[in-house]
C-alpha cells in the first residue's frame, strides 16, 4: 500500500467521476458551497466529506449513495470489501462505513481541520434540542428568571445586536414550558417569567431596529401578563412599547400606551409609578406641554423617594437612582432647550453619568450623548465636545441602532458650531463610526 494509506492506481477514481459529469474542481465546489482546495483534499484522500455533505456530492456526481460510499472507501485507502487477517469474531459487529469514517476523522487531527464549507454552514447543521420537563416546578421558574437576567445583562453590556438572536432562541424554548402541566401557582409564575423574558427580547430587537420582531415579542409578553394576572408585567411591557413608539415619532400612540400602562397603578410599586410618570413627562414635554411635564417630573421624584427595591419585581432592578436621574433629565431636555437653560436638565444627566454602574455602559452612554446634545443646542459647544467624544468612544464597543441614531442627532445639534475645529472633528468621528477601516 502506498504511503498515506492510498491504494495505488485508485486515488483518481473520485476525480474521474467528476470529469465524467463534466465538472472542474471549481465548478463542483461552487455547487457544494466549498473551496476548490476542499475538493482536492477529497480526491486525494486526505479527508472525507462530512456526512451531511455526501448526499449533495452524490447528486452532483450522478452516483448513488452506495456508489459514492465505495468511491470514498477507495479514496481512504480501502477496497469495497476490506480484507481481514483472520476469521472475524462473530461477537464483534463488523464496522460500518459511517463508523469507520467517524473513527478515522476522530484521529485525523495532525493537520488543519476541514469544515467542508463556511463556519456558518458547518454550524447550521448543529442542532441541540433541550428536552422539556414532564411537569413544572419552582426549578423551572428560577431557570427562566436566571436566563432573563443573563440576557438582560448581555444587552446592557453590549447592546441588542450581540444578544437578540440568542435571546430569541431562549424565548422559543421557554415558551414551550407554558404547555407543560404544572400546579396553578407554578404555572402563573412561569408564565410571568416567560413574559418578562419576552419583553427583554423585544427590547433587544427594538435596540437593533428589528421592529417586527419587537412587536411580536411585546404582544407575547402582554399575553403572558394577562395569563398570569400580572399587572406589574403588563405595565412594564406597555412602558417599553411606549418608548418604542416615542422613538419612532408616534407621540399620540405613545401617550395612549402610557395611559394604558398606568391603569390600576395602585397595584404597582413606587418604583414602577416613578418610571411610568417619568415616561409620561417626557411625552408631554415633546408635545410642548411644559408645565404638565414639569409637574410629572416632580411627581416622579416623589414616587422614587418612596421606592423600595426589595418590593420591586425582577425587571425593575435597572431603575435605580442613576436611571431615574437619566430618565428625568431626558424628560426635561425639551423644556431646557426651549428656555435656553441647559441647567434644567444637565444636572440630572451629569448625575446619571456619574452614578451609572459598570454593568450599564449603554445607559451611561445615552446620558452622555443627551448631555452633549443639550449643551450643543443651548450654545455651549466647547463643553459639549469632550462629553460627545467620550460617547463616541463608548459607542464603538456597543451594538445599538438607537445609540447611533442619537449620535447623529448630536451631529445635527453641532452643525451651527462647525467652524470650531473640535466640533468639526467630533462630527467627523460620528460620521465614520462603524465604518470599516481602510
Amino acid at each position: 500500500m502506498a504511503r498515506g494509506g492510498h491504494v495505488p492506481g485508485k486515488r483518481d477514481r473520485l476525480a474521474r467521476q467528476r470529469h465524467a459529469v463534466g465538472m472542474t474542481q471549481e465548478q463542483l465546489g461552487a455547487v457544494l458551497g466549498v473551496e476548490r482546495s476542499t475538493i482536492y483534499r477529497w480526491e486525494s484522500g486526505k479527508v472525507a466529506p462530512r456526512p451531511d455533505v455526501q448526499p449533495k456530492l452524490a447528486r452532483a456526481l450522478s452516483v448513488s449513495p452506495d456508489e459514492l460510499a465505495n468511491l470514498l472507501m477507495i479514496e481512504a485507502g480501502l477496497s469495497s470489501a476490506p480484507a481481514t487477517t483472520g476469521p472475524r469474531d462473530a461477537s464483534r459487529p463488523q464496522q460500518t462505513l459511517t463508523e469507520f469514517r467517524i473513527s478515522r476523522r476522530a484521529h485525523d487531527y495532525s493537520g488543519g481541520i476541514d469544515l467542508g464549507g463556511s463556519p456558518r454552514d458547518f454550524l447550521a447543521g448543529t442542532v441541540v434540542e433541550t428536552p422539556l420537563p414532564t411537569r413544572l416546578g419552582w426549578t423551572e421558574v428560577e431557570h427562566v428568571r436566571a436566563t432573563t437576567r443573563a440576557v438582560a445583562m448581555s444587552e446592557n453590556l453590549f447592546g441588542g445586536g450581540l444578544s437578540c438572536e440568542a435571546a430569541a432562541a431562549q424565548l422559543r424554548w421557554a415558551g414551550q414550558l407554558l404547555e407543560v402541566q404544572a400546579p396553578r401557582d407554578v404555572h402563573r409564575c412561569v408564565t410571568e417569567a416567560v413574559g418578562n423574558l419576552a419583553s427583554v427580547v423585544a427590547f433587544s430587537a427594538f435596540d437593533i431596529a428589528n421592529y417586527s420582531a419587537a412587536d411580536r415579542c411585546f404582544e407575547f409578553a402582554l399575553w403572558c401578563a394577562d395569563e398570569s394576572g400580572s399587572w406589574a408585567l403588563r405595565a412594564n411591557t406597555l412602558a417599553e412599547m411606549t418608548r418604542k413608539a416615542a422613538y419612532l415619532g408616534n407621540l399620540d400612540d405613545a401617550l395612549e400606551l402610557i395611559e394604558f400602562a398606568e391603569v390600576r397603578s395602585d397595584r404597582l410599586t413606587a418604583t414602577a409609578r416613578a418610571m411610568l410618570t417619568t415616561i409620561r413627562a417626557r411625552l408631554l414635554a415633546l408635545t410642548g406641554r411644559y408645565a404638565e411635564a414639569q409637574a410629572d417630573v416632580d411627581r416622579a421624584d416623589a414616587h422614587f423617594a418612596d421606592h423600595d427595591p426589595d418590593a420591586d419585581p425582577p425587571w425593575l432592578c435597572y431603575y435605580d437612582a442613576a436611571e431615574h436621574q437619566g430618565s428625568t433629565g431626558k424628560a426635561l431636555i425639551p423644556i431646557a432647550q426651549a428656555c435656553g437653560n441647559p441647567e434644567l436638565a444637565a444636572g440630572r444627566l451629569t448625575a446619571a453619568v456619574e452614578l451609572q454602574a459598570a454593568d450599564y455602559p449603554r445607559s451611561r452612554t445615552f446620558s452622555r450623548v443627551r448631555l452633549a446634545s443639550l449643551m450643543m443646542a443651548t450654545g455651549y459647544p466647547r463643553e459639549a465636545v469632550p462629553i460627545g467624544r467620550q460617547a463616541v468612544i463608548d459607542t464603538a464597543a456597543l451594538r445599538s441602532k438607537r445609540l447611533t441614531t442619537e449620535l447623529r442627532g448630536l451631529a445635527r445639534s453641532a452643525a451651527p458650531h462647525v467652524q470650531l475645529s473640535d466640533v468639526a472633528e467630533l462630527r467627523h468621528d460620528i460620521a465614520t463610526l462603524g465604518r470599516p477601516s481602510t
